[in-house]
C-alpha cells in the first residue's frame, strides 16, 4: 500500500484469541495478528496493533473506519477492545462499527449453522445462524458438525477443529461484514456501542431477561 492508501482495521477481543486484522476499504484483508490472549487483553492488544503497521506498512493517519468484534465474550476482554476501537475513532475522527463476533464466526466456516462458546465455567452459549444467542445451562450436547470456540474438552474435536478454523479466519470475516456497512453508509454511534456478554457481569441490564444475554447495540 502506498501512504495514501486508505484501510480499515478490525479488532476482536471477545474470544480468548486477540485478533487484529487492516484491510482495504472494500473488505479484502491485507494483514493480521492472531494470537492466544492469555487473560492479558489490555496488555496485548495496542502492541499486536503496533506490530501490524509496522509489518503491513500501515499509517494510522490513512484509516479510514474501525471494525470491532461485539460478542458475545468475556467481560475484560470485550471492554477493553471495545474501549480501544472507541478510542481510536474517535481520536482519528473516523466511524466505528460493530460486528457481532457470532456473526463473524459463522462467517468464516461455509455450512454451518451453529456456534457454541463457553458461558461461564458449567453452562454454553449457542447462536444459530440469524438467530439470537441463547444461554444452555448444563451439559448440553455439541454436535460433531458445529463450531466450538474455546470449549476444549467440552465439545467434540471435529467441532474444536472447526472452531479453530472459524477464529483464523476472523480477521477477514470481520472485515468483510463491516466494509459492506461502511460502504453502505451505516456506522455505530460509540456512546450506544455496547459489548454482549457471555456472562453479563453483576448488576448488568440485559435485553434478555431468560438467557441473560446483553446485546451489542442500545437497544434505545
Amino acid at each position: 500500500m502506498t501512504d495514501g492508501d486508505r484501510w480499515l482495521l478490525a479488532l476482536d477481543t471477545a474470544t480468548n484469541t486477540i485478533v487484529v486484522g487492516g484491510g482495504t476499504v472494500d473488505g479484502v484483508l491485507l494483514a493480521d495478528d492472531t494470537f492466544e490472549g492469555r487473560y492479558r487483553h489490555s496488555q496485548e492488544l495496542l502492541p499486536a496493533l503496533e506490530r501490524l503497521l509496522g509489518r503491513a506498512g500501515l499509517r494510522l493517519a490513512a484509516l479510514s473506519g474501525v471494525i470491532v468484534g461485539t460478542g458475545p465474550g468475556a467481560f475484560t476482554g470485550l471492554r477493553v477492545g471495545l474501549a480501544t476501537a472507541k478510542t481510536l475513532a474517535h481520536e482519528l475522527g473516523v466511524p466505528v462499527v460493530g460486528v457481532p463476533t457470532s456473526e463473524a464466526l459463522l462467517a468464516g466456516v461455509d455450512g454451518v449453522n451453529r456456534l457454541w462458546l463457553p458461558s461461564g465455567a458449567r453452562d454454553r452459549l449457542r447462536v444459530a445462524r440469524g438467530a439470537p444467542p441463547e444461554i444452555v445451562h448444563g451439559d448440553a450436547a455439541v454436535d460433531d458438525d458445529d463450531i466450538a470456540v474455546d470449549l476444549d474438552g467440552r465439545a467434540p474435536d471435529a467441532a474444536l477443529a472447526r472452531g479453530r478454523v472459524a477464529v483464523a479466519a476472523l480477521p477477514g470475516s470481520l472485515l468483510r461484514i463491516g466494509a459492506a456497512r461502511l460502504a453502505a453508509g451505516e456506522s455505530d454511534d460509540p456512546e450506544r456501542l455496547v459489548p454482549a456478554y457471555a456472562v453479563p457481569p453483576r448488576g448488568a441490564p440485559s435485553t434478555d431477561s431468560e438467557g441473560g444475554v446483553a446485546w451489542s447495540r442500545d437497544p434505545r
